[in-house]
């Protein structure tokens, strides 16, 4: 176990030429630099920031809904039948036209009770509106308050104005009661989002997010263990500017404010052009690659380190162009000709296509299709992987 631990906190590989760990160890009394330990507090901070959104969800967020006609009420249920239940939950949930017709005969109902049975049934398992609701509105007030929080921090620190102070003196730089109280912050709503996911509404990207969340806390945990936590700060703050926006446009979506939620994804759609293909590359990642090999010189972990951002700017660029590309069609077609937010916000299939023998498909409300902000504000959460 100690060779395995001295292989993984090799200095040569996590620190610059001629630094050791013990260079790191605490110079003076009330002077202190990131150690990898501080990273067990994240924990007990998950932890509470999870008892914090299930009483802020309840008592806050579901007071705003039902304030917004966005009530808890349970939909319309399918009756109970022991011989549908078994299909639904062995066999399939969407039934095609020759499990229909074979249904249908064996119960003696019409084939279009059955496919409204399983319509139904599907429709169980789907959260309600007033449940997406309190989760973006947990998630919109975090992503307002960090952001906050961390522009008011960054606003007062000298290497927001200058980046080369990320590495004046590094890795020797005395970790701030702020700095730290921004990372573990960040970092606990991470972990407790690995925690909640298996209790929020199931979506069909839930092993994609599940990496997500964890490769953002690796990003996080390996920038603060060697000290890059000013520039790891930047990166943060950027990332935060636009996410609030996203869950602001969810909330008017749930909450059927269209011309609002329209409004809201187009500040979302500039913000995070802004943020996300413009500051970071000129002003983050400049500092990383260039600012940095100036004044403290390549060394393994910021070989990785870089390869990790840079790879991250690839994402943003895909994201924006799939963001681009959907909110275009979108508006050419006016209306879409599938929701795809039950890929989005809940595991359950799509709505039955057409079977084969001429049945229609059940009529789907304009309120379900959506509009041209109801489709982009649902794919959007593909593309805006609040990450690193």
């Amino acid at each position: 176990m100690a060779a395995l631990s001295a292989w993984f906190w090799n200095e040569r590989f996590w620190l610059p030429h001629n630094v050791t760990w013990a260079d790191l160890a605490d110079p003076a009394p009330g002077v202190e630099y990131p150690k990898a330990g501080h990273l067990l507090t994240a924990m007990p901070l998950a932890l509470g920031i999870f008892f914090v959104r299930i009483l802020f969800e309840r008592f806050i967020a579901s007071n705003c809904a039902q304030s917004l006609h966005i009530h808890p009420g349970v939909g319309r249920r399918a009756q109970p039948n022991a011989v549908l239940e078994k299909v639904f939950t062995s066999i399939t949930k969407n039934p095609d036209a020759r499990h229909l017709e074979g249904l249908s005969k064996q119960l003696d109902w019409d084939m279009r009770k059955v496919q409204r049975w399983f319509r139904q049934r599907r429709n169980q398992d789907k959260p309600s509106t007033h449940t997406k609701f309190c989760e973006s509105m947990w998630r919109f007030t975090f992503y307002l308050c960090i952001f906050i929080y961390g522009l008011r921090f960054l606003w007062q620190s000298p290497w927001m104005w200058d980046t080369r102070h990320c590495w004046y003196g590094y890795p020797y730089q005395v970790l701030t009661p702020g700095l730290y109280h921004y990372y573990m912050t960040e970092l606990s709503f991470y972990w407790s989002l690995m925690f909640t996911q298996f209790t929020d509404i199931k979506r069909k990207d839930f092993l994609i997010m599940f990496i997500h969340h964890l490769a953002t806390v690796g990003l996080i945990g390996f920038s603060y263990v060697n000290n890059m936590a000013r520039v790891g700060s930047l990166v943060m703050c950027v990332h935060d500017a636009s996410d609030f926006v996203l869950e602001a446009a969810k909330m008017a979506n749930y909450a059927k404010y269209q011309r609002l939620c329209d409004f809201l994804f187009v500040v979302f759609s500039a913000a995070f052009f802004v943020t996300r293909l413009v500051i970071y590359p000129v002003w983050v990642l400049n500092s990383t690659l260039f600012e940095s090999w100036a004044i403290v010189g390549p060394y393994p972990s910021w070989w990785l380190f870089n390869f990790l951002l840079l790879v991250l700017q690839v994402l943003h660029i895909i994201w924006f162009y799939l963001i681009v590309r959907i909110a275009v069609k979108a508006m050419l077609r006016g209306r879409v000709s599938k929701d795809v937010r039950s890929d989005i916000e809940s595991s359950s299939d799509e709505e039955p296509q057409p079977p084969a023998d001429g049945l229609k498909a059940p009529h789907t409300p304009k309120g379900e299709n959506g509009t041209n902000g109801h489709y982009t504000v649902a794919k959007a959460r593909l593309y805006n992987h609040n990450s690193w």
